[in-house]
């Protein structure tokens, strides 16, 4: 029998739900495990991931993942491999576009070389003015946007030429309408909408988890887990290859030193009056901090952004739990007689 190969749509706990590429035995996806090979490997199964699968149960429509295919790509959070497009989801009210925060989401987006679709939200909440001051900054940005509303009328629709035949991530921070969107777009009625929190005027988590849903025109579309300050990319020298900006302005001259910074160095054609220069460099100082801090060597621990609640962001390491975890019973009574350990081995 030729090898079973099949598209991860989802990954929960250890389980992976794997929808068959042609299917078998009128079975069109299998609940499985990952094999311990792939494990001791080191080789982690990403949503997106098409697969080899093998030793298929076909009355319990279980089996078991025993190669990962080569992937074209992989977000890295959250894990998504093999990703076609991306749709920037942004509100202009409610909570309010923010341009910090979109431009992060952006260079996440540019690390992937796929294309990249801005969508505002709520646009029944602001004038007509202000939708098309943004969707001009866009375009000066070197994006093109679609402005809608999810509540209002039919816009979105005009979305869907684009979803044809593709794996499609929708990302951008809580409550712009992720979950909204996809719910319109699929035939799926128990996807999770959560509204936005009174108090912080933030958007609350609704989707837990990264799942890969079926379009009518087919494809497939993705919904994440919301996040409000996404992680810029960990070299500077990458930085400025992910604003569109920086690429148009190179394509059409050159800086006096090869290994320009864009910042204050003589003869630069990058550095001007374009409005998200000051980022630019902003971002430019915080990579270059971290990299002469030590933070972003190739031994550091890999770093998590925090937000306080008066929007300061900090990094801190991100430790390892199997040597971070806290102790166990046994490791904590370590120095007892062994007759206190027989006495807690019967505890245990």
């Amino acid at each position: 029998m030729s090898d079973l190969v099949g598209l991860v749509r989802a990954v929960q706990a250890n389980y992976y739900r794997v929808g068959l590429r042609e299917a078998a035995k009128g079975v069109e996806e299998l609940l499985c495990v990952r094999r311990a090979r792939l494990k001791k490997m080191g080789q982690q199964v990403c949503v997106g991931d098409w697969v080899v699968v093998s030793h298929p149960d076909w009355q319990g429509h279980r089996g078991a993942i025993a190669e990962i295919l080569p992937r074209r790509n992989q977000l890295q959070r959250p894990a998504i491999a093999n990703v076609d497009q991306v749709f920037l989801l942004c509100a202009l009210a409610d909570p309010p576009a923010d341009v910090h925060q979109i431009t992060r989401f952006l260079l996440t987006a540019e690390g992937l070389d796929v294309e990249i679709h801005v969508v505002f939200t709520k646009a029944d909440l602001v004038s007509k003015a202000e939708q098309e001051l943004w969707r001009d900054r866009l375009h000066q940005w070197g994006y093109c946007c679609a402005v809608l509303s999810l509540t209002q009328g039919t816009d979105w629709q005009c979305l869907r030429p684009h979803l044809a035949n593709k794996i499609t991530v929708v990302c951008g921070p809580s409550g712009v309408g992720k979950s909204s969107l996809i719910r319109h777009l699929t035939p799926r009625e128990d996807i999770r909408v959560g509204a936005v929190s009174d108090h912080w005027h933030r958007g609350r988590h609704t989707t837990r988890h990264v799942e890969l849903f079926p379009l009518p025109e087919g494809g497939w579309i993705a919904d994440t887990p919301g996040f409000n300050q996404p992680e810029l990319p960990q070299d500077p020298q990458q930085l400025a290859a992910a604003f569109p900006e920086i690429r148009q302005r190179l394509s059409k001259d050159r800086c006096l030193f090869d290994n320009c910074r864009h910042d204050q160095e003589p003869g630069c054609c990058v550095r001007g009056a374009w409005e998200r220069y000051p980022l630019y460099v902003e971002y430019l100082h915080e990579l270059e901090t971290m990299a002469s801090s030590g933070l972003a060597s190739e031994h550091a621990p890999p770093l998590k952004a925090k937000t306080d609640r008066q929007g300061r962001q900090r990094f801190e390491p991100l430790l390892d739990p199997k040597k971070y975890r806290r102790r166990s019973r046994r490791q904590q009574h370590q120095h007892l007689n062994p007759m206190a350990e027989e006495v807690l081995d019967s505890e245990l």
